[in-house]
């Protein structure tokens, strides 16, 4: 057994967090990233405006030498941070702009061809920092150096074979060629980019081992090795639990007065709470009443087995109107969970198809339980487009104002958190001391009190906190939410009554560093089976036939990006880095992670385990699971709207296939 080192930290531990959530050693990574993207273009304006015989010239030549410089020293400062934060762009995009400012000094006087090298390096540079190569990136440092070859040629023939009037049919012809290439190669990376109308969710991009054995196995995502919709759960029991979710749409007025056109379990917003106990079995049947697109259920943060995982397309075909689908498996692990739909998720979820899941001891802890489950919604009377936050507590219709709840002085307290959006929370508690007792289902060992702490929530995450109810009021407000418009707050007092008091938030707590260590089954120095790296960030370019920027894994989208290939046993580490402008809640199904480190620095609390990790720009993370639940499992980010434009990765068990297929000729869309 290993023990973790690290020692109680009182009223807990922070880490200040600035613009995106980064922590403050690399708060600043998106206005690197900017400052990278900017002098790309920048750099392209002053070569080719270098291009021309103006009285400028020379200094713009020189602005492009110093400005070469200033993206060296970014890019130095990356490798310093690590080096895969920098390894394209040094091994990528540095080399053409240094032949930029070769070919080009600040010179006086220059051949004509010298000018037009130097344009077409600084335009490929551009290309390599807007559009980041996936690794590994030495061929595409070949590629490059064969188009700057291509280029500098290119530009030696326009002076010297293209000069004069008897050049111009050579001007004209190069010209053209050089149009009609760069329209060719878009609509080549428009139609290369669609995703298949029909296909297996796990042929894609690069079959990644992780430096372990492919067990002889045969990468074949439809055909081969064990079927996943074997991998349910006990079906030779009466369930100790029954549940029905009807999928319907449904015109609901919020306990605030809004109004919201929504999609509905059972008719309310959000959908019914389910409380289950530790060891029960669980079926839940879902129908769906008249959602067009199909729907399924996702048991988030739950481990249950590979076919009762609900994801269309993956473990289950999305249910049609009129359809139905039964789920069953055994609650094993204690906690603060929920449920939400898993095709067109992004669309989906944001209407309103999910709902808590609570799987409570044998024994339940007397007091007062509530989940509070942040959401923001598109009211009907928003003055422009746009969102605007509210809370629901215990499954009551959500309030974008105000939710008053009475507790009796002494009574222990516990609040479920429940981040059910895209992009982290921030919640404020103010009236009594709190502790931190659970993040993501799993229980925090040894917490401590807490004054003053906010508490940043993951989207799709949760925190549970308990406090002893004093005889003043206690306020729960959410700070900081880039979802929607609003604080909504829920107040407890003796009286049910009571004003809101300001009580700014403090410093983002550090789950890392909080509670006490104890024994964990593998850490840091373990022999590890497979290490993968996640290198997150975005790109310029195209995404199922369409224009854009685009979030990316390892330089890619879905479909291409890597498939995480594991044996049943293995010890698994994951290197996540992020090296762009927004924060990314990475979720694993099927599995929980054990953080190891932040940022190169090991954790030293609590054991921190998560199925929802935020990953804010700039930070590095180092988490360790057991591949002990065969199948096939998504791992995404649950920003949905990011999963939905292909931030989207699977864990493979070597092994294993599923019979489903997804795509458009399918009807079933996961994301």
């Amino acid at each position: 057994m290993i023990v973790v080192p690290g020692v109680d930290l009182g009223n807990g531990p922070a880490v200040r967090r600035g613009r995106g959530g980064a922590a403050a050693s690399i708060a600043d990574m998106d206005i690197l990233v900017g400052v990278l993207n900017g002098s790309a273009i920048v750099l392209v304006a002053l070569f080719g405006g270098a291009l021309f015989r103006w009285r400028a010239a020379r200094w713009l030549r020189w602005s492009g030498a110093v400005l070469a410089l200033g993206q060296l020293g970014v890019a130095g400062y990356l490798w310093s941070l690590d080096w895969r934060f920098a390894a394209d762009v040094v091994l990528v995009a540095v080399p053409p702009l240094a032949a930029a400012v070769v070919l080009a000094p600040p010179a006086r006087d220059l051949a004509p061809w010298r000018r037009g090298a130097a344009g077409f390096g600084a335009l490929l540079h551009g290309y390599a920092i807007v559009s980041p190569p996936a690794p590994p990136y030495l061929p595409d440092a070949g590629r490059m150096l064969v188009g700057l070859a291509v280029g500098v040629g290119l530009a030696w023939l326009w002076q010297h074979k293209a000069s004069g009037r008897a050049g111009r049919g050579v001007r004209i012809a190069l010209g053209g060629t050089a149009v009609a290439a760069l329209v060719a190669a878009g609509l080549v990376a428009s139609a290369a980019s669609r995703v298949p109308a029909e296909a297996s969710m796990t042929d894609h991009g690069v079959l990644d081992y992780g430096g372990g054995d492919a067990g002889g196995a045969e990468h074949d995502g439809h055909h081969a090795g064990v079927d996943i919709s074997t991998l349910t759960g006990p079906a030779d029991r009466t369930p100790d639990r029954r549940f029905a979710l009807d999928a319907r749409a449904a015109r609901v007025t919020l306990a605030s007065g809004e109004r919201v056109d929504a999609w509905t379990f059972n008719g309310t917003l959000p959908g019914p709470e389910l409380r289950v106990r530790q060891g029960e079995l669980v079926e839940v049947t879902l129908t769906n009443a008249d959602v067009p697109a199909g729907v399924t259920v996702h048991w988030h943060g739950v481990n249950v087995p590979n076919a009762e995982d609900g994801v269309a397309g993956l473990t289950q075909d999305a249910v049609r109107p009129a359809g139905r689908h039964v789920y069953r498996f055994v609650a094993e692990q204690t906690g603060t969970f929920w449920y939400h739909s898993h095709q067109q998720s992004n669309d989906q979820v944001r209407r309103g198809l999910f709902g808590a899941l609570v799987v409570e001891p044998r024994t339940a802890a007397a007091g007062t339980d509530l989940v509070v489950l942040a959401h923001a919604w598109s009211t009907s009377h928003d003055d422009r487009d746009g969102w605007t936050s509210a809370l629901s507590v215990a499954a009551a219709t959500p309030s974008t104002g105000t939710v008053r709840r009475q507790v009796t002085p002494g009574t222990r307290v516990r609040l479920r958190l429940v981040n059910a959006d895209n992009e982290p929370r921030v919640h404020a508690l103010a009236g009594a001391p709190f502790r931190v007792t659970a993040i993501d289902g799993n229980d925090v060992a040894g917490p401590t009190d807490l004054t003053g702490r906010a508490l940043l929530v993951a989207g799709g995450g949760r925190y549970d906190v308990e406090l002893t109810m004093p005889a003043g009021p206690v306020q729960l407000t959410l700070t900081r939410d880039t979802n929607g418009r609003g604080s909504p707050a829920v107040l407890l007092s003796p009286d049910g009554l009571g004003e809101l008091r300001h009580a700014p938030p403090g410093d983002v707590l550090d789950p890392a560093a909080y509670g006490s260590p104890t024994d964990l089954p593998y850490g840091a120095d373990s022999a590890f089976d497979r290490t993968f790296t996640l290198l997150l960030g975005e790109t310029i370019g195209f995404y199922n036939g369409r224009p854009g920027q685009w979030t990316t894994i390892n330089g890619g989208v879905y479909p291409d990006t890597p498939v995480l290939a594991v044996a049943q046993g293995d010890l698994v580490k994951v290197t996540i880095l992020n090296r762009g402008f927004e924060d990314h809640p990475m979720h694993l199904h099927g599995h929980h992670m054990l953080v190891l480190s932040r940022d190169g620095r090991a954790a030293t609390g609590s054991p921190w385990w998560t199925d929802t990790l935020n990953v804010a720009p700039g930070e590095r993370y180092e988490v360790a699971f057991r591949a002990d639940n065969p199948g096939l499992w998504m791992d995404h980010c649950h920003n949905l709207e990011h999963a939905a434009e292909g931030m989207t990765t699977h864990l493979m068990y070597l092994g294993y296939h599923t019979p489903h297929r997804v795509g458009p000729d399918t009807g079933n869309q996961p994301e």
